[in-house]
């Protein structure tokens, strides 16, 4: 085990009495003492790790378990063994995989003495997250899991890897159908459970937006006895947050928004060029000043979260504000970058992670607020929004005035879903329209001049990602900006 910088030896993730008592199977070969992590992607395995072999939909982690002893794990837990396995290090065999790593997951969160921030919402919920987690780190330790692991798999892993001496530990929880909110809140059970906002996200799985709003307010049926709720009293069907908090038997509810939420936002000033916005707000009425990391109304908004959860928690609010300058955009989601082309710079806004028509029209907004630079222009390449359902031609084309406000003067298209939004906006703004975004690069490269300022976004399976790593390839070989 490696020291922990006391002279002494750090103490393991997971002992192996630990994982026995949370595990029923049968061992095969001998367990190491303590591990040091715990994965289900062998090529994570840098040593000490239980690495779990999840039969998924496209690939089953049983034909990496060799891998991934070999790459050092210090214990695989599988539901099947053959040969390869049992020579190249200790095996746990079980009935289900998924279902020991869901129990691995429970223990992890029945051991710990960590604070516990529950997170879902239609939009928003990776970045307060992270926004959270950055900014509870200035009282102590704060866990928090990597990108969005916030389904069946990613909650569990991330109660399994909360550190022994962690503070707090915020937990995403995503869903694409009713019921999995609750089963994910089961797990996690939070001191504090936010909704961050309710949009159209895979309304495809339901009828109503009210149907989205039921099915985030399941977050409430996990919250601890004597927890608290955070409110975003902005996001539609509202009210049915606030009854499904009350009806769980939550008595401290903090809300979020303007008007009269407890925790209001006065005004949000934007600095686009450098990407960050000045927030003046009121907590439970008193007034206070702070700046975010990243740009944008909607960042704002998302800061107004991480003061309720400090309030929520009894924090002291001044170091977990001023925490929020350091925010920085993730991969896919706001992170900007320059583009060094022949006779000057371009800048280029990567939201290409995900999308929904919410996330779509704050994009497009802040799009919007950039003054392109010479003769430079607004570009916007969007592609597809993803399981909409039958509202999907509808709420595409419902963008062209969020297009219009944020004065693009080229608009490209991406999917069949978007031709309807280049239908919908006038001729002049159309550019060029593929089906599939590798179409789309040779043209972007033809296209694209000094000055231009071009923003992809879109859902995360059409592949916008794979244009932006090409255009940073060509033209951004060192990263200038966050």
């Amino acid at each position: 085990m490696p020291e922990n910088g006391k002279g002494g030896v750090k103490a393991p993730l997971w002992t192996w009495p630990e994982v026995r008592a949370a595990l029923d199977g049968e061992l095969i070969g001998d367990a190491p003492e303590g591990f040091t992590g715990v994965s289900f992607d062998s090529r994570e395995i840098a040593g000490g790790e239980i690495f779990f072999a999840i039969t998924g939909v496209r690939m089953d982690g049983h034909a990496f378990v060799a891998d991934a002893l070999k790459r050092g794990a210090g214990l695989a837990v599988v539901s099947r063994v053959d040969d390869e396995m049992r020579a190249a290090g200790p095996l746990l065999v079980v009935e289900d995989t998924l279902a020991a790593l869901r129990a691995l997951g429970r223990a992890g969160r029945a051991r710990t003495s960590a604070r516990v921030v529950g997170v879902t919402g239609s939009v928003g919920k990776t970045t307060t997250k992270e926004m959270l987690a950055l900014a509870l780190s200035a009282i102590g330790p704060a866990h928090a899991p990597p990108g969005s692991f916030n389904n069946h798999w990613g909650v569990p892993i991330t109660l399994a890897r909360i550190p022994r001496d962690a503070q707090f530990a915020v937990i995403e929880m995503g869903m694409n159908a009713p019921g999995e909110i609750a089963d994910l809140a089961g797990m996690a059970r939070p001191h504090v459970a936010v909704v961050t906002h309710v949009a159209e996200s895979h309304i495809g799985a339901f009828d109503d937006l009210a149907g989205i709003a039921r099915a985030k307010a399941e977050i409430f049926s996990g919250v601890v006895p004597g927890g608290a709720a955070v409110i975003n009293v902005d996001a539609p069907h509202a009210e049915i947050l606030l009854n499904a908090a009350r009806a769980a038997g939550i008595e401290r509810i903090i809300t979020t928004g303007g008007e009269q939420a407890d925790v209001r936002l006065i005004r949000a000033v934007n600095d686009v060029r450098k990407g960050v916005v000045s927030v003046e707000a009121e907590v439970m009425g008193q007034p206070v000043a702070f700046v975010v990391g990243m740009a944008g109304e909607h960042m704002a908004r998302n800061a107004l979260i991480v003061l309720a959860v400090a309030e929520a928690l009894g924090l002291e609010l001044s170091p977990v504000m001023n925490r929020l300058r350091d925010m920085r955009p993730l991969a896919g989601r706001g992170r900007r970058h320059e583009l060094h082309l022949p006779g000057g710079v371009a800048l280029l806004i990567d939201e290409s992670y995900n999308a929904n028509p919410a996330s779509m029209r704050a994009a497009l907004a802040l799009l919007g607020e950039i003054e392109p630079d010479d003769k430079g222009r607004r570009i916007a390449v969007l592609a597809d929004m993803l399981e909409l359902g039958d509202r999907s031609a509808d709420l595409h084309a419902g963008l062209a005035e969020a297009v219009e406000a944020a004065r693009v003067d080229v608009l490209c298209t991406v999917g069949p879903e978007m031709a309807h939004l280049r239908d919908a906006v006038p001729a002049h703004v159309r550019g060029p329209h593929v089906d599939e975004a590798v179409r789309l690069e040779e043209r972007l490269r033809e296209m694209l001049r000094p000055g231009d300022v071009i923003l992809f976004k879109g859902s995360n399976g059409m592949k916008l990602g794979a244009l932006v790593r090409a255009l940073k390839r060509d033209f951004a070989p060192e990263e200038k900006l966050a």
